[in-house]
């Protein structure tokens, strides 16, 4: 199977990343149908979908008329079983390994032999992923980055069990959908946040530490390296739980202290302080 003729996309998952993923999947002609568990959260996955379209066309990013189009290449079912029928899977799910594993040794019992199996695990290794399923070869990770329809970078990583014929697949699809495709191995963190994770944590360690605060970190790192967004400010749009999902499972990796979650974050995401997610993290939003 060539990239032009997945013609069909499945997405495990509509929240914050499963919903980019179903809009760009939309935006580029391919018919999209994505899976949650309750009807209720389809309906939320459907909301977060037509806001964002909403909002591309008030800023003129997308025409009227091509959103009725993409609105008609989307729909959503509660139950894996639902994906039976398409050429790819994108699984977008909560960044939980157990969680993941389970919904991978499903996709290959309800998916056809022939379809990749693709999670958007932002640090997950993809060999345990993989390890579940009765078809290895056919897994790879495909890691977007939020907002989906704004970043144009995927990470694609492979496994030693993964067919290069279906590495090439998976690259050959995110290039058809509009990204820049970087390669990565087999490990936990892939290149960005293997990079960004420890920059992020030692922000709050600083922060932590007493040594300056929110707003001095934050205009340092924008001011005196031009980043877009200070660490802390990153940290809240990331969303502080699943930060520390990827902080954990980098530590469990590495067993280096500097991926460890600092005991401010730990306290933060035990008291529902999310980030903008919450309404409330390092710092606090409508």
């Amino acid at each position: 199977m060539r990239a032009q003729d997945i013609r069909h996309v499945g997405v495990v998952g509509c929240g914050l990343m499963g919903s980019g993923i179903v809009e760009v999947v939309a935006r580029v002609g391919v018919r999209v149908t994505y899976a949650e568990g309750t009807q209720e959260l389809v309906a939320a996955g459907a909301a977060r979908v037509e806001a964002s379209l909403t909002k591309a066309v008030e800023r003129s990013k997308l025409d009227a008329d091509e959103a009725k189009d993409v609105r008609r290449r989307i729909s959503g079912v509660a139950d894996l079983a639902g994906l039976a029928d398409v050429d790819l899977v994108i699984e977008a799910a909560t960044e939980d390994p157990a969680a993941k594993a389970a919904i991978f040794a499903r996709l290959a019992d309800v998916t056809r032999p022939d379809v990749v199996l693709a999670s958007n695990t932002s640090s997950i290794p993809i060999t345990r992923l993989a390890s579940v399923t009765s078809r290895p070869d056919h897994v790879v990770g495909l890691h977007f980055f939020n907002p989906v329809p704004v970043m144009t970078l995927v990470e694609l990583v492979t496994t030693v069990m993964t067919a290069s014929e279906v590495s090439i697949r998976a690259r050959a699809y995110a290039e058809s959908a509009g990204k820049t495709v970087i390669e990565a191995r087999d490990r936990a963190g892939f290149v960005v946040n293997m990079l960004l994770v420890p920059y992020l944590l030692g922000a709050i360690r600083m922060l932590e530490g007493g040594y300056a605060t929110t707003e001095d970190i934050d205009a340092g790192m924008r001011l005196g390296a031009n980043h877009p967004m200070g660490p802390l400010e990153l940290s809240d749009f990331v969303g502080l739980d699943t930060m520390k999902h990827i902080a954990d499972v980098l530590f469990d990796e590495f067993k280096d202290p500097m991926y460890s979650s600092p005991p401010l974050l730990t306290r933060m995401v035990e008291a529902g302080r999310l980030g903008r997610k919450s309404g409330r993290g390092f710092y606090e939003y409508d």
